[in-house]
């Protein structure tokens, strides 16, 4: 059992698919040609030099998307302007469907070993929209949604760990964050919290590796 630890879980990418990996699904929806969207940031970064300048800290993860949605509008003859505009547009009608089954089957380990639960985002209702959260029934699973787009207060800045912290009530030592950018794993221990920094080419092995810190075990059902 693991109880007084949390296993604390950025969304984007971690929870959910990205978007690079949801090109074909993109496509369907705003009715492109298949290969039209070419910019694959994580799963090939020598052909995006966009993100690359993201990585590098040149520009935010904000301002990337910002190009990206962008990009896409003009695509389809729109002229977008926030993120939540082309994610409401790209997956907005059923966001289940981009959900990682990993997360799902972690989350639902971490929560029958008793561990607390919280989404740690910098965007969450930005990219998403304010009524994602009611169109995601799994949201509903956690204790504590901690999100900069009301705080104000962005990972990495110590501060948005200390939103965790205390609404949680639970030692920063006893956390695990995981996050697939380095810059806020970098950020979290800081803070004192474990942490996992999350591949999203390989999600199981990542998940796999916050469950081992929790000492929580997958039943046989999960795998």
């Amino acid at each position: 059992m693991c109880s007084g630890k949390a296993l604390v879980l950025d969304f984007g990418g971690v929870i959910s698919r990205t978007l690079f990996e949801t090109h074909a699904l993109t496509e369907k929806v705003l009715g492109l040609k298949s290969g039209t969207l070419t910019w694959r940031g994580p799963f090939d970064p020598d052909s995006d030099p966009l993100w690359r300048s993201m990585q590098s800290g040149d520009i935010s993860e904000r301002d990337y998307w910002l190009e990206r949605t962008r990009e896409t509008a003009a695509l389809v003859g729109q002229t977008w302007t926030r993120m939540e505009e082309f994610v409401t547009a790209a997956r907005g009608a059923d966001p289940e469907t981009v959900i990682r089954p990993e997360a799902l089957d972690a989350i639902a380990a971490a929560k029958r070993a008793g561990c607390k639960l919280a989404i740690l985002s910098n965007e969450l209702d930005l990219f998403y929209g304010a009524d994602f959260r009611k169109r995601l029934p799994l949201l509903a699973d956690f204790d504590l949604i901690v999100d900069a787009t009301h705080t104000g207060i962005l990972k990495p800045a110590s501060g948005a760990f200390v939103f965790i912290i205390e609404g949680l009530g639970i030692p920063a030592a006893n956390c695990v964050f995981v996050d697939d950018q380095a810059k806020n794993i970098a950020g979290a221990v800081c803070v004192g919290m474990q942490t996992v920094h999350f591949d999203v080419r390989n999600p199981r092995e990542s998940y796999d590796a916050a469950l081992d810190l929790l000492g929580v075990h997958r039943t046989r059902e999960n795998g």
